[in-house]
């Protein structure tokens, strides 16, 4: 997740999904770091383009982006897209079996 400082979004984010997300199924699977917009990509880490918008969640494997949402469209929101990326970029399986359809 790369935030900033003052962002409204990303509070949002902390405070609906934060307390959660490591103890989902999404988040035993893309486990969550944080960082600043202004200290761009991790070290190890490289970003497919440059992250404008905070948040933006940022899907890594081996190093490499492979996916990522950018915004925080609501909690409803963000567990369908969160999904949806994680089925279509990943070995994602769903915790009822299920897995993408494509």
């Amino acid at each position: 997740m790369v935030e900033q400082k003052g962002c409204s979004h990303c509070q949002a984010w902390h405070k609906a999904i934060g307390p959660i997300y490591p103890k989902t199924p999404e988040g035993a699977f893309a486990p969550l770091s944080v960082v600043n917009i202004s200290e761009g990509a991790p070290e190890g880490v490289q970003f497919a383009r440059k992250v404008v918008f905070t948040p933006t969640f940022v899907l890594v494997d081996e190093g490499a982006e492979i996916g990522r949402i950018e915004g925080y469209p609501g909690e409803d929101f963000f567990w369908g897209l969160l999904e949806m990326m994680l089925r279509a970029k990943t070995s994602y399986i769903k915790p009822d079996g299920s897995a993408a359809s494509n």
